[in-house]
């Protein structure tokens, strides 16, 4: 995992005009589409001599991120199986003392690190664009985003133990990951205004309540309004949402671990394994 962490940043660092190329385009991209979902009916121009709603936009782009978070882990067993399975190395990995399960652990922290490095840079030029206020309170954002990734690793195995037994799941991995791309975008305290069915679900979702965690923290400054309409302090620990996202990450690591298991010795048994 050290060797593949040093590996990511100086491939980072020799092709930096690459890299900051990337974020520039990656940057404007997410900027232009931050307005227009803002000002639907109004020119991007228009909207953009409206960049005092600040913190409207900020909570936009922090979906966007958190969705694109989602989007690359949850990728990274899906898309990353079958061109491991394409290339042959999924064999080779297959026959590594380590498993596929601590092979896979450790690519997806690596590539998480290096997105939550590059993702953090993103939404702080964002919300200096447009003049949005992002309150980093270092301990609470560090727990939630290691939840985050438990929360997305145990789906992401689930869903690549899919890959490694039907192989041509692109089509159906690509729509799963756009579904969790739009609900962390989405993603808000008005979901406990709903049914207790609906509520239920959503919670159970693996983006749902990290999205509103991290949206409380960064945005909200973990303040509410109380009965007298004064905002007032109350930490991310004691929100509601915080609770099902710990109970969501333990449950989710262990169901997609379990599952990604069966679906291995499955395509063992058959071998079909490295073949695509």
């Amino acid at each position: 995992m050290k060797a593949e962490l040093v590996r990511t940043f100086i491939i980072m660092r020799r092709y930096w005009f690459r890299t900051v190329t990337g974020m520039i385009i990656g940057y404007s991209m997410l900027l232009m589409l931050v307005l227009g979902m803002m000002y639907k009916g109004q020119a991007v121009g228009q909207a953009a001599s409206k960049l005092g709603a600040g913190q409207d936009a900020t909570n936009w782009a922090l979906g966007f991120i958190i969705g694109m978070f989602a989007f690359g882990v949850v990728g990274l067993f899906t898309q990353g199986l079958q061109e491991l399975a394409q290339s042959g190395q999924l064999e080779q990995l297959c026959m590594s003392p380590h498993g596929l399960v601590t092979n896979f652990m450790a690519r997806s922290a690596v590539s998480s690190v290096s997105n939550i490095l590059t993702s953090s840079l993103m939404i702080w030029l964002i919300s200096k664009s447009v003049q949005g206020t992002l309150h980093a309170d270092l301990v609470p954002t560090a727990v939630l985003l290691a939840l985050t990734y438990f929360n997305l690793v145990g789906f992401g195995f689930m869903v690549g133990g899919l890959v490694l037994v039907f192989k041509q799941t692109g089509q159906v991995a690509v729509i799963i990951r756009m579904c969790l791309f739009g609900w962390a975008i989405f993603a808000t305290d008005k979901i406990n205004q709903w049914f207790t069915v609906a509520q239920l679900f959503a919670h159970a979702l693996p983006i749902t309540d990290a999205a509103i965690c991290l949206k409380y923290v960064l945005i909200q400054n973990q303040h509410v309004m109380d009965a007298s309409g004064e905002m007032i302090f109350e930490s991310v620990f004691a929100h509601p949402s915080f609770y099902f996202l710990v109970v969501n990450s333990i449950a989710w690591t262990f169901i997609g671990i379990f599952c990604f298991k069966v679906l291995e010795n499955h395509s063992r048994t058959k071998g079909t394994l490295g073949a695509y």
